[in-house]
């Protein structure tokens, strides 16, 4: 989601959803994709604010700022210059009057500076802990040690000049006293809050866009502890200085101080700050404060997605894309950008048929605004194609890869061909056709080694690829030599690399070694990516992801214990995520399930399968064989309780289905039938089977149909 667009500067709020496919990496991010849609469009005409002066003769407030100083220790220090240019008493209370608005703010944010420095901050950041247990002393830095002598140095020189531009060592020291006994009442003014000097001057309509703009700055230098008070005080400069009425300054500092919340990882903190901003916005008063409301929805969606709250994310990009519509029309280009954004969002929530839909919308949009193979067409051809792909349509995956590599050459954009090729690559692979999935791959892997570097996380990306393509076609050597390259590349990686992109990439290794039946190696990989996402609030999806695929293997491996907490820590995130009607969920109850059962844990192990039976019997249906796995997993389970028949009557239902899906003679059925029959024989009984009539019999048999068909003709 795009954030608010200041001189520039795009203050925005990154996902970080990890794919487990490989191919997936060639989705492009959906807050990416919005950024370069709303860029252009809505924040420069509904919330872009000039927090620097647009005409070049007029002075900026730190100019300003520098100038009031200048002229008022001219002024102390007996200097006439103030006289020489004709200033008389009323221009003198002016200049007092504007140091006193400007100067006093300026003092105070250095007084704030100063404090953190000097262990304000501590209270936010708790002493690192030794090895024995007692607290370390933390070091002062040394940009902070040198911002302190320069602005001392500072000081000083500016107090020690004299009318004549002569060093005066007397007039220095005045100065830096009376400079600290300023610094002195104003420490003293802020400590104590309740005299009401600590919302004084915020009614200044210069002072909320100053304060923004340092907070934007602080934000670009990655201090977003800081960057968060400075944004927070303009947000109450703006609400004071609003009078209660609609203003759209304060909808985006609002938006601001959401996502440096984002930022530091406190999405919960972000969610009330957004919904403000969301009851600000009149959608009459025009479209800049529809668009505002529009952003505003789109962020809060973004950040409901890092909370893995998909429903109520996918619901806000709804009521944004809406919004939009609404506002711009139904056929404008930016409204195609963010249909293309939601598309994105719905294929990471697995989607895919209302991902196709919005990704035609924008297709369509793009085809008829745009010229021939535009960039907005090719991007939304990838997606289209990615979106085949993941539904099983390989051949209209392929055609819309295709020409979307095709226009990137058009376009010069070769180094983006490679992502394309690779996904070509992921198709072939798919339809079995392994020498053009070779070459696609080897192609792209020529190019980021040339365009990226040999050690370049991309260049490991492809490793993993074609160590799949050779596992899959039974060369295992040649498969576990390309993911030992790919492993020495993510266990040195460049600066610049992220830690989401390698625990991605050594999930994707794992998921090779398990098929190989190398556990052991493939467990440590995913611990190794555990311990990088280091229980992300943004993460906690995936973290479930491999969480769960830990405890398979620990069951697999025979340690049940471990298996079990893995699964239910796994299982915890899901219900949290508000992921639980999703297959996968039911999957993992099922196999916590089976972990519970070899712990002796019968009890707790039926109410697992009861509740994955209940979730797989609405997502995938009664007849699906995941479904008839839990249903043949829950009547042993109620076998081991006594309750016998309720067990007989759900494997009398597993073994009809199994007959008639798979036949009679198929190993599951003949292993499901004795232990019906086993059942049976404890229980006394024989198999009641559902009678068929002779009539009924006749009718399914085709042959016998095919001849009374042409007697009868």
């Amino acid at each position: 989601m795009p954030g608010i667009t200041m001189d520039g500067f795009v203050a925005e709020e990154v996902p970080n959803r990890v794919n487990s496919s490989p191919q997936n990496e060639n989705l492009p991010a959906p807050n990416s994709t919005a950024a370069s849609t709303m860029a252009p469009s809505m924040q420069s005409e509904a919330l872009e604010m000039h927090v620097e002066s647009s005409g070049t003769g007029e002075p900026s407030i730190e100019q300003l700022y520098n100038n009031v100083c200048e002229m008022k220790s001219s002024s102390e220090g007996g200097s006439l210059s103030h006289e020489s240019f004709g200033s008389d008493g009323e221009e003198s209370r002016i200049d007092s009057e504007l140091h006193h608005l400007v100067a006093g703010e300026m003092e105070a944010m250095k007084v704030i500076e100063e404090e953190e420095e000097n262990g304000s901050v501590a209270n936010v950041v708790p002493p690192v802990p030794a090895e024995n247990g007692t607290p370390v002393k933390e070091q002062p830095s040394k940009s902070s040690n040198k911002s302190k002598k320069d602005s001392k140095s500072q000081l000083e020189s500016d107090a020690s000049v004299g009318p004549n531009r002569k060093a005066s060592t007397e007039e220095g020291e005045r100065e830096v006293s009376k400079q600290a006994t300023r610094v002195g009442r104003r420490r003293k003014s802020n400590a104590n809050p309740q005299n009401g000097t600590e919302d004084a001057g915020l009614d200044n309509p210069d002072l909320g866009p100053f304060l923004l703009k340092h907070a934007r700055d602080l934000l670009a230098s990655e201090n977003s502890r800081r960057a968060l008070k400075y944004a927070l005080r303009a947000t109450k400069s703006f609400e004071k200085c609003a009078g209660g009425k609609p203003s759209l300054n304060l909808v985006m500092s609002l938006h601001v101080v959401a996502a440096i919340y984002c930022n530091l990882g406190k999405y919960e903190e972000a969610l009330p700050v957004l919904h403000r901003s969301l009851e600000i916005p009149v959608i009459e008063e025009g479209q800049e404060h529809a668009l505002a409301k529009f952003s505003g929805c789109m962020q809060l969606g973004d950040t409901y997605g890092m909370l893995g709250q998909t429903a109520l994310s996918l619901q806000w990009y709804a009521s944004g894309l809406e919004i939009q519509k609404q506002t711009l029309g139904e056929q404008d280009p930016r409204v195609g950008e963010t249909c293309r954004y939601l598309a994105e969002a719905h294929v990471q929530a697995l989607q895919l048929d209302e991902a196709q839909r919005l990704c035609q919308i924008a297709l369509d949009i793009h085809r008829e605004h745009g010229g021939t193979a535009s960039l907005e067409e090719t991007a939304d051809r990838r997606l289209m194609g990615l979106i085949y792909d993941t539904k099983g349509d390989h051949e209209a995956a392929l055609e819309h890869l295709v020409m979307a590599g095709t226009a990137m050459i058009a376009n010069g954009q070769e180094t983006e061909v490679a992502s394309v090729d690779c996904s070509i690559g992921d198709i072939y692979l798919s339809l079995g056709r392994y020498d053009e999935a070779v070459f696609a791959y080897q192609k792209a892997l020529t190019v980021f080694k040339t365009s990226k570097g040999e050690n370049h996380a991309t260049v490991a990306s492809v490793f993993v690829r074609i160590a799949d393509l050779y596992n899959k076609s039974g060369k295992l050597r040649e498969s576990k030599s390309y993911c030992e390259n790919a492993l020495k590349i993510y266990q040195k990686p460049i600066p610049g690399t992220s830690l989401e992109e390698i625990a991605t990439g050594l999930t994707d290794v794992s998921a090779i070694y398990e098929t190989m039946n190398e556990h052991e190696q493939a467990l440590k990989l995913l611990q190794k990516a555990l311990k990088m996402y280091n229980n992300s609030a943004g993460q906690q999806s995936t973290i479930a992801g491999i969480e769960a695929q830990m405890g398979v293997l620990h069951y697999i491996l025979g340690n049940y214990g471990e298996s079990y907490d893995s699964f239910k820590s796994a299982i915890a995130k899901l219900r949290t995520c508000g992921e639980k009607k999703s297959a996968f969920f039911g999957i993992a109850l099922n196999q916590m399930g089976l972990a519970c059962v070899q712990r002796y844990s019968i009890n707790e192990a039926a109410e697992l399968f009861e509740e994955a039976r209940t979730v797989l019997e609405q997502e995938y249906g009664p007849y699906h064989p995941d479904t008839l796995g839990v249903y043949s997993n829950l009547a042993g389970t109620y076998d081991a309780m006594g309750r016998l028949d309720e067990a007989i009557e759900i494997l009398e239902y597993v073994v009809g289905m199994r007959e008639e899906k798979l036949g009679t003679a198929n190993p599951d059925v003949d292993d499901e039938k004795r232990r019906l029959g086993e059942l049976l024989k404890e229980a006394g009984r024989v198999r009641s089977r559902k009678a068929k009539s002779l009539e009924n019999l006749l009718e399914t048999n085709p042959y016998i149909a095919t001849k009374r068909n042409a007697v009868a003709a």
